[in-house]
């Protein structure tokens, strides 16, 4: 998934800002399909809802950011936003008794700079939690990701890990801890890697699968789901498995000034996660092996990168 370990300065949010205006998508209101709405546990609880923020209870809204990192979230053949943050998000409007509003900002940068500005009240992506960005906003723990390494069909250059890199092009999203992982790497090498900087996954993976770039370094879910799924641009890609990088939370991104909304989305999953339905959501986009036991936020010290 996506991990931004810089401090945002004020004129590049601001700048970030204008870019997801350039490339958001329109709002998507997300509504429980039957599997999500009957689960245990996905009923409105009234006591939640009062705790939220008095913007989001005059509003009824609940206006999320997100972007496209399969199956995490990424748009079906219909178009529609689907994945475990669609589940996921469309469950925390029924406990909640919001209307819940996504939208894909299109590129994982613009996440953070997003939460700062106060445009959307919380992102349901693919960040993977750190210290660091942990400073600039509240980080709830929601889900576990590693990172991998992503090659071109039956892995022709035969890689193998992160020294194999050494003189290959490698495609990156921008901003990413994934990014800081291939530029430590390159650091290091006799020939360093030639690091290809793309704002956009599906790009990313898209120049991996063309043979633009011969390979990439990204989360395992999405890398994993992708080689057995085949989806969108991930078609003639191949995750190696065997790799397991810097093991860590995925979270959601919340305002520091605004630990209502948080704490109620932390007391919200907690419930799904104690009745059983947040593994079911979980299991159903084969990533069991993935869940949580505890909703937990600013955890990552305790699940250091390796």
């Amino acid at each position: 998934m996506m991990r931004i370990q810089k401090i945002l300065k004020a004129g590049v949010a601001g700048a970030m800002v204008t870019l997801i205006a350039a490339s958001a998508h329109a709002a998507e209101k997300m509504t429980a399909d039957a599997d999500v709405a009957k689960l245990p546990g996905v009923v409105l609880t009234q006591k939640l809802a009062d705790g939220l923020p008095p913007s989001v209870k005059s509003s009824g809204v609940l206006k999320v950011a997100t972007d496209l990192t399969p199956p995490i979230s990424f748009h079906g053949e219909d178009g529609k936003l689907i994945g475990i943050d669609a589940d996921i998000a469309a469950a925390l409007g029924v406990i909640l008794g919001v209307d819940v509003q996504m939208t894909d900002v299109g590129a994982g940068a613009a996440i953070v700079p997003s939460i700062l500005a106060k445009r959307f009240d919380i992102s349901i992506s693919g960040i993977n939690d750190d210290p660091e960005l942990e400073k600039q906003v509240d980080v709830i723990d929601y889900m576990y990701d590693a990172t991998t390494i992503m090659t071109g069909k039956d892995n022709p250059l035969g890689i193998n890990g992160l020294d194999d890199l050494c003189g290959k092009k490698v495609a990156v999203p921008v901003g990413t801890f994934q990014a800081k992982m291939v530029e430590a790497t390159s650091a290091k090498c006799a020939t360093p890697v030639n690091i290809m900087s793309i704002p956009k996954m599906p790009d990313v993976l898209q120049a991996v699968r063309t043979g633009r770039a011969d390979a990439t370094v990204n989360g395992y879910a999405t890398s994993v789901y992708t080689t057995e799924h085949q989806t969108g641009n991930g078609k003639g890609l191949q995750a190696l498995p065997d790799i397991r990088l810097a093991v860590g939370y995925l979270g959601m991104l919340t305002a520091k000034d605004n630990p209502q909304l948080r704490d109620s989305v932390v007391a919200a999953l907690q419930q799904m996660v104690d009745s059983g339905a947040y593994e079911t959501i979980m299991k159903k986009w084969s990533l069991g092996p993935l869940a949580v036991k505890t909703v937990k936020v600013n955890d990552a010290a305790n699940m250091p990168a390796d």
